[in-house]
Formats: C-alpha cells, structure tokens, sequence
C-alpha cells in the first residue's frame, strides 16, 4: 500500500469529504470581477481592465491555496483508491469538454470553408448580394471590405512547433515511465524536458503571431480566415500556455518528493491534459496551416 493512501499505517477513509471551505466564495467573487471588468473593458470602460487584473489575480491565489489544500490532503493520505478513480473520472469529463469546445471551432472552419463560401459564390447570391465576391478560401468579402492579407503557411514556424510538440510528448511519457520505475531524477529531468518544450513552443507562436500581423497584414478581422486562424491558435495557445503551467506545478512537486510509483495522478492527469494538446495541434497543423 502507497503512503498516500494510508494515515499511520492505517487504512484512509472510505470516501474522505473535506470541512466546509471558503475556497468556491473566492473564487465567484473573483471570476465575477473578471467578467464584470470584460464586459466593461470591450465597451470602452477605462476601468475594466484593472477589474480584470485583480480578478485574474485573485483566481490565481484562490487556486493556489485550493490546490494546495488538495495537495496536502493527498500527502497525509486522506485520498482512498475511490477518490483515486473519482479524479480520474473529473479530468476525463474535463479533457472531453476541452475535445467538444476544439470541436466546435473545427467545425466552423469546415463549415465556412466547405459550405458557406460555396453558397455565397453561386449566381444567385452573387447577383443579389455580392456581385464581386469570389468563392475562394481564403477570400477578402466583397470588395473593399476586407484588407489584403497573406495566409500562414506550414513552414518553417509550424513544422518546428509541430516537432516541438511532439518531441514533448515523448519526453513526458520518458518521464513518467521514470517514475513508475521509482528512478525519480531521470523523471525530474525528463519532465523539466517537457515543460522547456512547451514554453519554447508558446514563444515560437508569440514570434509568429507577431510576423503575421506586421508582415502579413492578418488580424482577427481579416475576414473567417483571420478570425477563425487567431481563434483555432489562440485558443489552443491558451492550453499549452495552462498545460505547462501544470506540468511545471507537477515537477516542483516531484522535486519536493510527492508522489510514489504507485499514487502518482497528479503527474498522471497532467500527462493525459499534455498530450490532448498535441492531438489538437496536430489537427491545427493539418487543417489550418496546410489545407
């Protein structure tokens, strides 16, 4: 039996349920700051951005002294095997919500691509809307409406955020096969690998965002093809951005001696989050940058 789930040489509870908490109070009152300051900062509300600053920043302490209360309950072994498979179960709901919002927005490039610009090029439309609109993906409008822009192509930034990605993933599953085998240092470097990776990665998009709006004249504006591209990678930007972070919580957890080879979700649940994002952004790589 791992330490974590026992207490003293004795079994945990059945199912531990932890004392009455002000963490989810908190953290509505912050998350209503930041929706209340968004909904401000978009209209023209000088004020809304500091409301969102301290929510943010409020969410980020909430959570710090949440997970840390969940950390600490899992080390003095208060989690039993039921509240082992009851997180395994949350993330896997989690990761699958994650799956439907990549879905929906995967689904609109489809659906502009495939059917909408088709329809809004055939005669009829063309006659009564939009005399000079073309039917070709990517397409500027009508005339005049949209600015000239150029698309992204695959090379070089996207093929070697591809490697990187992928070269993470390897590197994390190296990494916990490490620590199955209880040799902790080789899990240490392997997933401190990892998370450079993710970062390097998250810096090669930020250069890239940067020469597609200087350069290439493509915003969020630029008609489906900017909106849906800075949407589709922004998006999943966001989750690398998240799953590093997790993966860095992860390894300053191993560093300070948590987990067992045998009771080791944290690592685990951060894993499966990692290589989600790698599936997506193979699917970004494919239908964004190539097709």
């Amino acid at each position: 039996m791992s330490a974590s789930h026992s207490v003293q040489g004795k079994e945990a509870p059945y199912y531990f349920v932890p004392a009455d908490s002000g963490h989810p109070v908190r953290m509505a009152v912050a998350l209503l700051f930041m929706g209340l300051g968004a909904a401000a900062w978009v209209n023209g509300a000088d004020w809304g951005k500091w409301s969102v600053l301290v929510g943010f920043i409020g969410v980020i302490i909430v959570m710090y002294y949440w997970f840390g209360d969940a950390i600490h309950e899992s080390e003095i072994g208060l989690n039993s095997k039921r509240i082992d498979g009851s997180y395994r179960w949350s993330m896997s709901w989690f990761i699958f919500s994650e799956v439907m919002f990549f879905a929906a927005f995967f689904g609109a490039l489809w659906y502009t691509r495939t059917i909408t610009t088709p329809w809004l090029g055939d005669i009829d439309h063309r006659l009564m809307l939009w005399p000079d609109f073309q039917a070709a993906w990517p397409n500027f409008g009508p005339a005049g409406v949209v600015e000239p822009f150029q698309t992204v192509g695959p090379f070089w930034l996207p093929t070697i955020n591809t490697a990187l990605l992928l070269s993470s993933g390897v590197t994390l599953t190296i990494a916990h096969h490490a620590l199955r085998e209880n040799h902790r240092g080789r899990a240490k470097f392997w997933l401190a690998a990892t998370v450079i990776l993710g970062f390097v990665f998250v810096g090669c998009q930020a250069f890239e965002y940067i020469h597609a709006y200087r350069d290439l004249n493509l915003k969020f504006n630029s008609g489906a093809y900017g909106s849906l591209f800075y949407m589709l990678t922004g998006f999943h930007g966001f989750h690398v951005i998240l799953g590093a972070t997790m993966l860095t919580v992860i390894l300053i957890r191993l560093i300070r001696g948590h987990f067992t080879p045998d009771h080791h979700f944290g690592f685990e649940g951060a894993a499966w989050y990692w290589h989600f994002v790698d599936v997506v952004w193979l699917g970004l790589y494919l239908f964004v940058y190539w097709f």
